[in-house]
């Protein structure tokens, strides 16, 4: 299995940038489609950005497009989420997530990805 290790959270102000990174071990990310959610108190976990094992597919969720970008760089097994523009709603844990899949396969639902990473917290100040 992949244990994923998150980090690059902090406290940023609203319209700064923070760049996460999720690093996996134990097995190749390139095996994995690799998703971004995350969760604020008292709600429910949230999709944010996906990126197939090809990096030829990538999704995202309205709230964060054209804000975010997730990348990948399996030579490394670590995943990317750059997050610009912040606002006080993206406050919230971010996790990342790997799922098996196609070469094209990206999930949307936390249910359809196998290992999670522990979380890293993001607080956005106005």
């Amino acid at each position: 299995q992949v244990q994923l290790v998150e980090s690059g959270g902090g406290l940023v102000q609203a319209g700064g940038s923070l760049r996460l990174s999720c690093a996996a071990s134990g097995r190749s990310l390139s095996r994995y489609a690799m998703g971004w959610f995350r969760q604020a108190p008292g709600q429910e976990r949230e999709f944010v950005a996906a990126i197939s094992r090809s990096a030829g597919s990538i999704y995202y969720a309205s709230p964060v497009k054209g804000r975010f970008i997730i990348s990948r760089d399996n030579a490394k097994n670590t995943v990317y989420l750059q997050m610009n523009s912040l606002k006080p709603e993206d406050t919230a844990v971010y996790y990342c997530a790997a799922a098996l899949g196609s070469s094209d396969y990206t999930g949307r639902l936390p249910s359809e990805y196998d290992y999670w990473g522990q979380g890293t917290q993001v607080t956005v100040s106005s």
